[in-house]
């Protein structure tokens, strides 16, 4: 396949029947399938998550990411408006930049008026559908977490404030080793994780290790570019400290294979890496990797299935290659895998 500028975004469309979109997760995290491809072969081969650690060799490096998902999806009321609001960042005390839908009923110089008798200014317009809120002295983190919901995708279709679902997706739409709050979405690949699956993974000497990159909308904004270069990645923050850098440099000099636990690690490690070795630091990325893209960190990538023409499947295609990866999306449709968030995972080898 050609990269570049004659890459069209509509080359990564694909026919998926919509009761394949998995709706809510499986009972057990490591229920989910995992299917496993193998680049230098072209083979493709259905396992359980629960066998990841097979997969895995003593010395190996696994990297997570272990960003929070803040409940961030809120309503609040605009005179006799209902609108719905997802918590995107904090710029600054008690300010939030934020999306809101419909965004019309949202205008700068109105108030909002939120749960708890919360009241929140509208300062201003951020871009297309964003706004900046002024809260003052209110303490919306607290607020989040008190009556806020998962930031579910849209893709999940549920009543809009179902509150019968909202403990199990506050739980569940979260990995088990996030530790630090600031994703407005989860970085999925990690949601199969359990406790004794790592715990495996450990006995066996792998390397385990974690960096941060807060998911924002630069993971899910949808490409409306007819060339896939056209499309600009918005910025996300990601943080790599100095000793997990020191353990990916010494894996990558001796020969052993790096996996990155989603999309995101990908992006992070990759943005990371500069003069020959990845640096640790908190800095911005806007980086779009697609086909043509040259990985110099990851050896290995589990992730799970993506939409169709979105940039996390022009990740995964520039990885493992185009051909293979329509292939596998296509055993996929067939053998009934559950796709995105909730859904099932394949590990690119």
């Amino acid at each position: 396949m050609t990269s570049g500028s004659a890459l069209r975004v509509s080359a990564f469309d694909y026919d998926l029947p919509a009761e394949l979109i998995a709706q809510h997760p499986l009972p057990h995290r490591e229920d989910s399938r995992l299917m496993v491809v193998d680049r230098a072969s072209g083979t493709i081969r259905h396992h359980d998550f629960r066998e990841f650690a097979a997969f895995m060799n003593a010395g190996d490096l696994l990297v997570l990411n272990d960003t929070k998902v803040i409940p961030a999806r809120m309503w609040g009321t605009s005179g006799a408006a209902n609108v719905e609001f997802l918590f995107i960042k904090e710029i600054g005390p008690g300010s939030w930049e934020v999306l809101c839908r419909p965004a019309r009923r949202v205008k700068p110089g109105g108030s909002i008026t939120f749960s708890r008798g919360v009241e929140a200014r509208v300062a201003g317009i951020a871009d297309e559908g964003r706004r900046v809120l002024e809260f003052g002295k209110a303490d919306v983190r607290a607020l989040l977490h008190d009556v806020g919901y998962a930031p579910l995708p849209p893709y999940i279709k549920r009543a809009k404030q179902d509150e019968a679902a909202r403990p199990e997706d506050i739980v569940r739409y979260q990995t088990i080793f996030a530790r630090k709050e600031g994703a407005v979405a989860a970085p999925t690949a990690g949601l199969h994780f359990t406790m004794d699956i790592l715990s495996g993974l450990k006995a066996k000497s792998v390397g385990v290790r974690r960096v941060t990159l807060d998911v924002g909308l630069a993971t899910f904004q949808p490409v409306r570019a007819e060339l896939v270069n056209d499309h600009k990645m918005l910025e996300e923050w990601y943080a790599v400290t100095p000793s997990v850098a020191r353990a990916i440099n010494a894996g990558k000099a001796e020969g052993r294979p790096v996996t990155a636990a989603g999309t995101t690690v990908v992006r992070t490690l990759e943005s990371a890496w500069r003069d020959g070795q990845v640096r640790s630091g908190r800095r911005s990325t806007s980086l779009f990797v697609y086909p043509g893209f040259e990985f110099h960190v990851v050896d290995r990538l589990l992730t799970n299935f993506h939409l169709p023409q979105s940039t996390l499947l022009m990740l995964v295609s520039a990885f493992a290659g185009y051909d293979l990866v329509m292939k596998a999306y296509g055993q996929a449709v067939r053998a009934r895998y559950r796709f995105f968030s909730y859904g099932d995972c394949m590990l690119i080898l």
